[in-house]
């Protein structure tokens, strides 16, 4: 009896340990969010990779208006954001301008 409630007492402890990691995805934590910086690129199919940049969850971002047209290769865009603490070029994108200058939404909301 002692060792099933020894048992199971870990097992919680270890579902607790485990859990805690899913708050923290995708946080802004690694970015330094007092500093917003903005950069103007092209789209591109891969072939160079200047800037990385993390949106919110594709879900969102097709109840925001979002589908697999809204940003094409060779599409100029203006991204603004924070990037990351460690320098390298990496960006949470807060606002977003598309080719034609237009303001694309992020959020539903």
């Amino acid at each position: 009896m002692k060792l099933k409630f020894l048992m199971c007492v870990g097992l919680g402890i270890a579902i607790s340990i485990f859990s805690l990691a899913l708050f923290a995805h995708h946080g802004t934590a690694a970015y330094d969010t007092a500093k917003v910086v903005t950069v103007k690129g092209t789209m591109n199919k891969g072939e160079v990779e200047k800037w990385q940049a993390e949106l919110t969850a594709p879900n969102k971002m097709s109840r925001a208006g979002w589908d697999k047209h809204t940003l094409k290769p060779g599409d100029s865009i203006t991204a603004s954001g924070y990037v990351t603490k460690g320098g390298a070029h990496t960006m949470w994108i807060n606002k977003l301008l598309g080719p034609d200058g237009e303001d694309l939404r992020l959020r539903e909301d």
